[in-house]
């Protein structure tokens, strides 16, 4: 699983806005059970004898359960700190309104504690309450009104047509909340009070106040905006729609590359990488992977054996000349070696693989090499997929692994002696999947190719797979599961026509 989600803890709105009659102000509303967050400046719409008596703002609040991110990683469920990444997701929320365009929004971490309130009303701002425009909470000010940032930490994320989501990577400072929480708070790190969203200084209504300051209500805004931005809504915890809530998700490449059955010699014609093969030794006890005691995390012996049923003779010399190499530890029971070897005049059809550390022996594995293929014509593959051990349905607290067994469209085997149980399965290097929800399509994840290895397949001996949580999805909805299978030969993705369907209950 190299996805997870972390919907949102609280989210509000605050404003300085005008209720109906445009001669009170809703400072004093709080729109904490609200279903969206609003955020608008909106210039001009009241003249008075009070100059700047037209600026009105609107700011959203959102913070996230970072303790249950903690914990996950204390768990070994997230990776640690620099090999994984969040980004925080919020969905745009339609309304009737005109929608502005060509503005950027400030994400900036908020430095004082706030209470989310259990207000609804964001067209009247007739529910009082804390979180406002003046308060955190029911016993303190904000020390400016209209919220409290760390202004060195933030983001800026720019909107072209208006309608577009927010995503955005926030690892620097999840990663600074969670050593907040996992250890005794240290001078500069920022404590997890969540972030603020409002439009840029410049986009924010104007006011010059005659003091320079900001009044009692009023954000002293000299070079703000003499038009006005109305208005930008955002699905809050609270909504209705799954899908829409605001999250942090964390991402990060869990793919396992075991080249057991995908495994070449050395050819002159492949660059080094290209050259090296991966091989994994999983230690499952009593069905559950462990460290071998006597290695931990520490490095583990690796020799390769020639032998018609098990491994006879000395070690083989390997492409460094040494007889032995080093793996390394990849996670709790799993250990990884990557080597390379020349195809003697008569190649070998079995390799056995022995981890050691010298005088004791952990496993023996076995591999049949094969030379690199070469192609007088550019390749054409054309693949079909199946998955080997899907269910009809799961449970949203069910963690599935799906299996795929591929193998060429065109596979026609010719059988002259014997038939054999064992149709060994193409491996693809590269494939990523994405799954949608089959009543309306929508994509519920999405592939992640390029430099975001998260939904790419694992594969072993056995053929790709992927493991995937089903809390990430929603309950009572059938899902479709579509894979993509990058091709060299063309430089681009080729989605699969194959899909595989299932329900969660």
């Amino acid at each position: 699983m190299a996805i997870l989600r972390y919907t949102a803890s609280a989210d509000t709105t605050i404003t300085n806005a005008f209720e109906a009659g445009l001669s009170t102000r809703g400072t004093g509303s709080n729109m904490g059970y609200a279903d969206s967050m609003a955020i608008f400046s909106i210039y001009g719409q009241s003249s008075g004898s009070v100059i700047g008596q037209t600026q009105e703002l609107s700011r959203a609040l959102i913070k996230f359960p970072i303790e249950s991110i903690v914990t996950d990683r204390t768990a070994g469920v997230l990776p640690s700190s620099g090999s994984m990444s969040f980004h925080l997701k919020m969905h745009n929320a339609e309304t009737p309104f005109t929608l502005p365009q060509s503005f950027n929004l400030v994400v900036a971490p908020i430095s004082q504690s706030w209470v989310e309130g259990t207000g609804l009303d964001m067209d009247e701002y007739k529910d009082l309450g804390s979180s406002n425009w003046m308060k955190p909470n029911s016993n303190t000010s904000w020390t400016s009104i209209g919220g409290d940032y760390l202004t060195a930490s933030n983001y800026n994320v720019y909107f072209d047509q208006g309608y577009e989501d927010i995503e955005l990577d926030v690892s620097q400072i999840v990663e600074q909340w969670i050593t907040d929480i996992d250890t005794t708070a240290s001078p500069g790190v920022i404590k997890n009070y969540g972030f603020g969203i409002r439009l840029t200084a410049s986009q924010e209504g104007y006011f010059s106040s005659s003091t320079g300051q900001d009044t009692s209500v009023l954000i002293n805004n000299p070079q703000g905006a003499r038009d006005s931005y109305y208005i930008k809504k955002f699905f809050s915890r609270s909504s209705e729609f799954f899908f829409k809530r605001p999250t942090i998700e964390a991402r990060w490449d869990s793919r396992v590359s075991d080249d057991r059955e995908n495994f070449y010699y050395s050819s002159s014609l492949a660059p080094a990488a290209d050259n090296l093969n991966t091989l994994y030794l999983y230690n499952y006890i009593r069905g559950r992977l462990v460290n071998i005691p006597a290695v931990g995390t520490g490095g583990i012996l690796v020799s390769l054996y020639s032998g018609s049923t098990a491994p006879t003779g000395t070690a083989l010399t390997l492409y460094d000349g040494n007889l032995n190499l080093t793996g390394g530890y990849v996670s709790t029971g799993i250990y990884s070696a990557s080597l390379a070897i020349t195809a003697a005049a008569t190649p070998l059809q079995v390799l056995y693989d022995v981890w050691h550390s010298g005088t004791t022996q952990y496993f023996t594995g076995s591999s049949y090499p094969e030379k690199m293929p070469t192609y007088e014509a550019a390749p054409t593959f054309t693949r079909i997929t199946s998955c080997k051990n899907l269910k009809k349905s799961y449970t949203t607290s069910d963690k599935a692994r799906f299996r795929f067994f591929v193998r060429d469209r065109n596979w026609n085997p010719t059988i002259y002696v014997k038939a054999t149980s064992n149709n060994p399965t193409d491996i693809i290097p590269s494939a990523s999947y994405s799954i949608s929800r089959v009543t309306d399509n929508y994509t519920a994840v999405q592939y992640g190719t390029g430099s975001n290895y998260s939904t790419y397949l694992s594969y072993d001996k056995d053929g790709n797979y992927f493991d995937f949580d089903m809390s990430l999805l929603q309950g009572g909805y059938m899902y479709e599961i579509k894979l993509s299978y990058y091709n060299d030969s063309i430089g681009t993705w080729q989605e699969q026509p194959q899909t595989f369907k299932f329900r969660v209950e």
